[in-house]
């Protein structure tokens, strides 16, 4: 069952806090995304029950091996994204918002296309 677009979001931005800390845990996502505390208790919930993250007693979160490897892709077609955007001229704010929108819809055939592209112009 695919994921939904604000479970990516979440995956995302443990990917990018445990880049920055050793551990993350829901007060860290909640600072970060600028959500509520339940709201974001609720999500990390569903992302347990998916097997996409591990919680451990102390509250410190893991990524399971698939919701890894989606952090993984979902970060890669951002920062491949917000890099082809700024090529076009944008600032590097409005292109990493834009990137963000875009990385949730994006076809994984359409993203293949544009990396192929990206490589063969740089």
């Amino acid at each position: 069952m695919p994921i939904q677009e604000s479970g990516e979001m979440y995956l995302e931005s443990i990917l990018v806090l445990s880049k920055e800390k050793n551990v993350v845990r829901a007060v860290d996502i909640s600072a970060y995304m600028g959500l509520s505390k339940p709201a974001v208790s609720r999500a990390l919930s569903k992302l347990r029950e998916e097997k996409l993250i591990l919680i451990d007693k102390e509250g410190y979160i893991a990524f399971t091996e698939n919701g890894r490897r989606i952090a993984d892709n979902i970060n890669k077609k951002h920062v491949l994204l917000t890099e082809l955007i700024m090529r076009l001229g944008v600032d590097e704010e409005t292109a990493a918002e834009d990137a963000c929108k875009i990385e949730h819809v994006i076809s994984d055939k359409t993203f293949e296309a544009m990396i192929n592209h990206s490589k063969k112009h740089t």
